[in-house]
């Protein structure tokens, strides 16, 4: 099995379904509480250890209840944590999410996930450049980020970063990064200035733009390309980027070529958001 390693953000996501958003000073009566294992960067190592990879996460936890249910997830899903980091005195991160009348609010708390630290990544550098492949995203510290972009190019080791929440690229990690993967909206906050098209053909085979239902549009060096997606029946698109990058990463890391592992990461993508919750979707190998 190839080795992935993903660093980044780790959560709980504590969902209410509501009739509607409470005004300021409102209470009201929801219809449903769900909890569900979150933090793009859970949500990443799960879709590729489901896939079949052997996949370590770096980051860290509180020493609280709803760290103790991240790691449980973890290890349900076959997710190595020895180099997990407790942070004593400090809440696990959470996501609370209000979904009401098509649209959701969502309040993010951060806790340990601020922990991880450019010192953090200096120490699990032996782990990074043991890996076949790595993935990023930016719910940490940009300082964190580029302590990894040096260590992966130092080593040759490849890694894909996924750009979000969006914020300026810095031209180190983006020179360093294997692949660039943001969405349509975010892609626009990642570069100063220009258009899909210019930016395309500054990053031929390397920036991605995922397009939702339309698929992934990318620069094969010559002409501009899109890869369409499956059409399915949604029920809650949540973590379909995260699936997208843990699938692609797993199809590069096997030795795929680039165009076929968009298609499979976009197969298995499609599949993700036919169920509730970020990692509930996310499909299994021997399922797809």
């Amino acid at each position: 099995m190839k080795k992935i390693t993903v660093l980044g953000s780790c959560a709980v996501d504590l969902v209410v379904g509501s009739p509607r958003h409470p005004s300021v000073g409102e209470t009201i009566i929801g219809d449903y509480f769900k909890m569900f294992a979150g933090g793009k960067g859970s949500n990443q190592a799960v879709a590729a250890a489901r896939l079949g990879a052997d996949v370590t996460f770096l980051g860290c936890v509180g020493q609280d209840d709803f760290g103790d249910f991240i790691l449980d997830n973890f290890k349900a899903n076959k997710v190595k944590i020895s180099h997990v980091k407790k942070i004593k005195g400090v809440s696990s991160g959470i996501a609370q999410i209000v979904l009401s009348e098509g649209d959701n609010s969502i309040i993010v708390i951060k806790g340990a996930n601020a922990h991880v630290t450019r010192e953090y990544v200096l120490e699990k550098a032996e782990v990074i450049e043991k890996s076949d492949m790595v993935l990023v995203q930016q719910e940490i510290a940009e300082e964190s980020v580029l302590a990894l972009a040096k260590i992966c190019r130092e080593s040759g080791v490849p890694f894909i970063l996924n750009p979000a929440p969006a914020r300026l690229l810095s031209k180190e990690i983006s020179e360093a990064a294997m692949l660039i993967t943001p969405n349509e909206h975010e892609v626009k906050d990642i570069f100063p200035s220009g258009d899909t098209s210019e930016w395309l053909r500054n990053y031929p085979r390397k920036l991605l733009i995922t397009e939702g239902i339309k698929g992934v549009r990318y620069h094969d060096g010559i002409q501009e390309r899109i890869i369409p997606a499956y059409q399915v029946q949604a029920v809650d698109t949540t973590g379909a980027g995260d699936t997208f990058n843990g699938a692609l990463a797993v199809a590069l890391a096997d030795g795929k070529n680039l165009e076929t592992s968009i298609d499979f990461a976009n197969k298995v993508a499609s599949i993700s958001v036919t169920e509730l919750g970020a990692q509930a979707g996310m499909p299994y190998l021997e399922s797809l």
